[in-house]
């Protein structure tokens, strides 16, 4: 193909639809009009990178990991959810005692029973995530058992506790 030198370029305006663009495939000059740019490309195979949010009505995939300690795939237009999500129900409440076994993401705590142990449901138990527990009594915890950090309970001030699987230890959010 040969060499072109172009000796000066006209100002550049912006594209319209009815602009046709020339272009050079396999040493022949072809014309593309304007209007296949500004109608909806068929993408084959893009990267996107990693989606912050968005719908995902469309979505295909048949896993997809969310922040703790929600665990689910996603097919079409649902997602199922193999962990703690979302209350279905009233929050149940559990008198502290020793150990506590929380069933649900979000319980309440009876009582004023120092707590030493709590015990990691699955997939909290291999994987880590939280829980919160709302106090209604003012209860204390130790780290006798596996509880990082000892504190004591606020009524009604909602206590995250985050389970990490490598040093398996409760974390508290406060410590009051």
């Amino acid at each position: 193909m040969a060499t072109i030198a172009i000796s000066s370029l006209p100002v550049a305006t912006a594209a319209a639809v009815g602009d046709v663009l020339p272009i050079v495939q396999g040493g022949t000059t072809k014309q593309v009009t304007n209007a296949l740019l500004f109608t909806s490309p068929t993408l084959v195979t893009p990267a996107l990178g990693t989606v912050a949010s968005g719908n995902i009505s469309a979505c295909t995939s048949t896993s997809m990991v969310m922040v703790t300690p929600v665990i689910g795939a996603a097919t079409g237009t649902s997602i199922s959810l193999s962990s703690f999500s979302a209350v279905s129900a009233a929050a149940p409440t559990i008198a502290s005692a020793t150990t506590i076994a929380p069933t649900t993401p979000i319980a309440f705590v009876s009582g004023t029973t120092a707590v030493v142990n709590i015990t990691a449901a699955a997939p909290i138990s291999t994987g880590g995530g939280a829980i919160t527990l709302i106090p209604t009594g003012i209860f204390t915890w130790t780290t006798a058992g596996n509880i990082a950090l000892a504190g004591t309970a606020v009524v009604s001030k909602a206590l995250t506790m985050t389970y990490d699987a490598t040093t398996t230890k409760w974390y508290p959010s406060y410590v009051a």
